[in-house]
């Protein structure tokens, strides 16, 4: 049985609170990335019709025609739905849709009438549930692992300010059916196992590291910059071996076959992936998205960084003091930090290149959510940099009401982002949010709180109403919204 410390025990009592927050909602890429497990399990194939009709007004918007048929474009090649999302969420999902599944069966064998169709209440507050579940035991696997370095409380402080004061809870519970949540858990999963095994790995160890791999892959693509951290402590531990007396041939091949062993794992991990990409896009190595469209040479960095139109630090400040203190840990744990330093600008530039690097309806920068364990260590080496530092100084005390201030904040903006007090899409003006932080959000937050408790339905479809109205007036030729 594992035994929790006294901080673990909260974390898991903030996450059993916040469970009524979770949104049963499928909605956007959503649909996307839930039409694998489910067209698989109802429709026996990767037959995306029901999926696409039954997406929200504004996902529907540029893919079915007025008769309610999926538009010729949104076809590919090998007459298959374009389903370009990843197909690792529902990889996720699928063992507990599968036991929905049985469960609406068997209870409408003995007489209920549940429609059995993989849209109706039990699937989606099913899927909505794993997802809070993994994106929670995404931030306990960050804290065991942050814990092996820095005091548990400077974990625990660090685990709850990027749980809050991040883009996590949006993705984690407003809008569970996208892929963000599920790329904290598995990156998590993946870079506490590499590092609880770096020490002495065993074939066996090496397997599922393997496996670990090709699911951060296959939940995300550019999750796969993370497989940095094994590739630069290979080429390390060859170099270390290559300059041992005598070359230590016996060491490098043992080294070389488990290596095999791991790519070779990895391969079969990929094999979700690899082979939908097969069937919908008629090759294996097509992902649906445009490459060529990607501005290699000339990557965002600053505004990924700093746009008012989602920008990482603009948007989600907490995550500045996270970077410096990452700095801190790498330049205090050279080997280790080069590895996890050099994953993270990978993963910048990636993001950098892509034509919607903003994200587009995004909350913040939504693609940085995948990097949530780095975040984590970071916050917690900062505050212990600090308690280490300035030992006259109530570090704690700031600690925890500068953390709260930024949840405060971030809350704050989650609410006006999400009922449209500033906009979903595009820059935004900091000076009506900031106005709006004070001047509204405290009257408006309690009241949409109750009806976001009481009366979800009708307010998601307030809100979805809102989306669609705003898409419309910035169609051409359309009088622009006020």
């Amino acid at each position: 049985m594992v035994k929790l410390d006294k901080y673990e025990k909260l974390l898991f009592l903030i996450f059993f609170v916040s469970l009524p927050l979770t949104n049963p909602w499928i909605r956007g890429d959503g649909v996307g990335y839930y039409a694998y497990v489910r067209s698989l399990l109802i429709e026996k194939g990767l037959n995306f019709e029901k999926d696409w009709q039954h997406g929200n007004e504004s996902f529907l918007m540029s893919r079915i025609d007025k008769n309610g048929n999926v538009l010729p474009e949104e076809y590919t090649q090998t007459g298959r739905i374009n389903n370009h999302w990843s197909i690792g969420p529902s990889i996720l999902w699928a063992p507990f849709v599968v036991v929905t599944h049985a469960g609406v069966l068997l209870c409408n064998h003995l007489g209920a009438h549940i429609s059995a169709d993989g849209f109706s209440t039990p699937y989606l507050e099913t899927v909505a549930l794993a997802t809070t579940f993994y994106g929670f035991l995404g931030l306990w696997l960050s804290y065991l692992l942050v814990r092996e370095y820095f005091d548990s409380r400077w974990v625990f402080l660090a685990t709850v300010g990027i749980w809050w004061a991040s883009s996590l809870p949006v993705y984690m519970y407003f809008n569970p059916s996208w892929s963000h949540a599920h790329s904290a858990f598995a990156n998590a999963l993946f870079l506490w196992y590499w590092h609880r095994t770096r020490r002495e790995r065993t074939v066996f160890q090496w397997a599922i590291l393997g496996l670990l791999s090709g699911l951060i892959v296959n939940v995300y693509y550019p999750n796969g910059v993370l497989l940095l951290v094994p590739l630069m402590e290979g080429l390390a531990a060859y170099w270390k071996d290559w300059r041992s007396p005598g070359h230590n041939r016996g060491a490098l091949v043992q080294l070389f076959g488990r290596h095999v062993v791991y790519i070779s794992v990895f391969v079969i991990a990929l094999l979700p992936t690899l082979i939908s990409r097969e069937i919908i896009f008629g090759s294996p190595f097509r992902s649906g998205y445009q490459v060529e469209q990607f501005a290699w040479k000339s990557p965002a960095l600053w505004n990924v960084l700093f746009s008012w139109d989602h920008g990482v630090l603009s948007w989600t400040p907490i995550l500045a003091l996270a970077l410096i203190g990452l700095g801190i840990f790498c330049w205090n744990n050279r080997s280790i930090g080069l590895y996890l330093l050099m994953a993270l600008l990978a993963f910048y530039y990636v993001i950098s290149i892509q034509p919607t690097w903003d994200g587009m309806s995004s909350f913040g920068s939504r693609y940085f959510v995948s990097l949530t364990p780095l975040f984590i260590l970071g916050l917690a080496s900062l505050f212990d940099c600090l308690a280490r530092s300035w030992r006259q100084f109530p570090i704690r005390i700031i600690a925890t009401c500068t953390t709260l201030f930024f949840i405060l904040w971030n809350l704050g903006l989650i609410f006006q982002w999400g009922t449209h007090l500033i906009p979903a899409r595009g820059p935004i003006s900091w000076r009506a949010a900031a106005y709006n932080q004070v001047a509204v959000v405290p009257v408006e937050a309690t009241r949409t709180l109750e009806a976001y408790l009481t009366r979800r339905k009708q307010l998601m479809r307030h809100i979805e109403q809102q989306d669609v109205d705003h898409l419309k007036s910035a169609e051409p030729g359309s009088t622009p919204a006020r």
